[in-house]
């Protein structure tokens, strides 16, 4: 394979794409095979959709002089990300966590454009594809490339970054996320330090939340630019941050009130104030970019419909953000409150004590009606006169056709798999 070749033909193309459903006009197409398909078989569609190139490991499906053939088109995609990463030496921010990377990912992105031509992670392709993706959008005009990083097994972390070489990294939290791929809560945190360890070897900044034990115990040995409430020891120190419900920080002289539910996302905003001071964005332009912010995709949105007032945390969960999205919105000033569950997923071992820590949680606190939705918590039920508890969102759908929740405060929050925001269709 010669990558140098293929880096030449990638140059001429305006994009890349991995998906003949959103082909565009002179682009590289690559071949990846999956697990229900194999791409080579639509390298004929791609040149016909308007590719320039395609980018096939099978010969069977060799077409003309378009078409780049390759022992395996994944390592093709993943060593022409690296090769151009090298070639563009533009200074590249990684970001990874267990929880908010990227609601993060999109601040720090608001922020830094204020400034700079910045390019970001698209909505959350952050594995070994999505990662060199993302490094193939950038170009020439970029001037801050923000990687975002996702990991649900140790290693992976390490080989995405020595695929985009960050100069600067951001660990947002270490949480109970993937604890089935992790082996538990000592491999998350050993996990997402593989980012702290690239950025010791080469020598590179870290960002690192003082307010975080674990980061300041993994990031003593690096250099480091830190953030932290009240925090003499911090290069930006933040006065004060309250949420009720949304996110208000104070830092100098500026109040940023955000669009953002919880103070779980109060550190997601100190970290992208933090990232904008020290790339030397204006305060003023910290302020009207975080301000502008408004959440989507489910994530934190808080939503009026009917009589209900909803807070819809159902783009993902574990045990760590479930935890804190429930403090949250127990400590909020807000009359009859209701909390809508569902099922944690990817937590092995663990799972049923997992999913029973979550409901003890609630077990004293008296007036809150509370239903847990999916097969983890029904199985895990306890007694309790304002506990409701379903074993598929089928059945609780059918709870609320017939009980009509009204005049509300609502929280909402479950993984991925679940599908909670289909419990918007019966609130009124």
């Amino acid at each position: 394979m010669d990558i140098n070749y293929i880096h030449s033909l990638f140059l001429k193309c305006n994009s890349v794409s991995i998906d003949t459903r959103k082909i565009e006009s002179n682009s590289l197409f690559v071949a990846i095979r999956g697990e229900r398909f194999d791409a080579n078989t639509f390298a004929k569609e791609a040149l016909a959709k308007g590719a320039s190139f395609v980018i096939i490991d099978d010969k069977s499906f060799y077409i003309d002089e378009r078409t780049i053939l390759v022992d395996d088109s994944l390592f093709a995609l993943q060593e022409l990300a690296k090769f151009h990463r090298i070639h563009l030496k533009l200074p590249i921010i990684a970001l990874t966590g267990s929880n908010g990377k990227t609601t993060t990912k999109e601040l720090i992105h608001a922020v830094l454009s204020m400034k700079y031509n910045t390019k970001a992670t698209v909505g959350n392709l952050n594995n070994h594809i999505g990662v060199p993706l993302t490094l193939l959008s950038f170009n020439s005009e970029t001037e801050i490339g923000i990687v975002e990083m996702g990991a649900n097994h140790k290693k992976e972390i390490e080989f995405l970054c020595e695929l985009a070489k960050p100069n600067y990294g951001y660990i947002t939290n270490f949480g109970k996320a993937h604890l089935e791929g992790f082996g538990g809560v000592a491999g998350v945190i050993e996990g997402k330090s593989e980012l702290y360890y690239y950025l010791a070897d080469s020598d590179m900044l870290a960002f690192v939340n003082l307010e975080d034990p674990i980061q300041v115990e993994r990031s003593k040995d690096l250099r480091s630019y830190s953030f932290g409430v009240n925090n003499e020891e911090a290069d930006l120190q933040i006065k004060s941050v309250q949420a009720n419900p949304f996110v208000e920080v104070c830092y100098s002289d500026v109040t940023i009130s955000s669009h953002l539910i919880g103070l779980y996302n109060a550190n997601n905003v100190n970290a992208a104030v933090a990232i904008g001071k020290y790339f030397g964005v204006d305060d003023l332009a910290v302020k009207e970019a975080l301000e502008s912010y408004i959440p989507e995709n489910n994530r934190s949105q808080l939503i009026l419909k009917g009589t209900n007032e909803i807070i819809l945390d159902a783009y993902n969960a574990n045990p760590s953000s479930m935890a804190v999205a429930i403090e949250n919105f127990l400590q909020l000033e807000k009359p009859n409150k209701v909390i809508i569950l569902g099922d944690m997923f990817e937590l092995g071992d663990e799972s049923q004590k997992e999913h029973v820590e979550i409901v003890k949680l609630l077990l004293n606190e008296k007036g809150v009606k509370c239903f847990f939705v999916g097969s983890d918590f029904y199985s895990n039920r306890i007694s309790s006169p304002q506990f409701y508890f379903y074993d598929s969102f089928n059945a609780f759908s059918d709870f609320l056709k017939e009980k009509k929740i009204e005049n509300s405060t609502i929280l909402i929050k479950g993984s991925r798999g679940m599908a909670l925001e289909r419990t918007l269709e019966y609130l009124t």
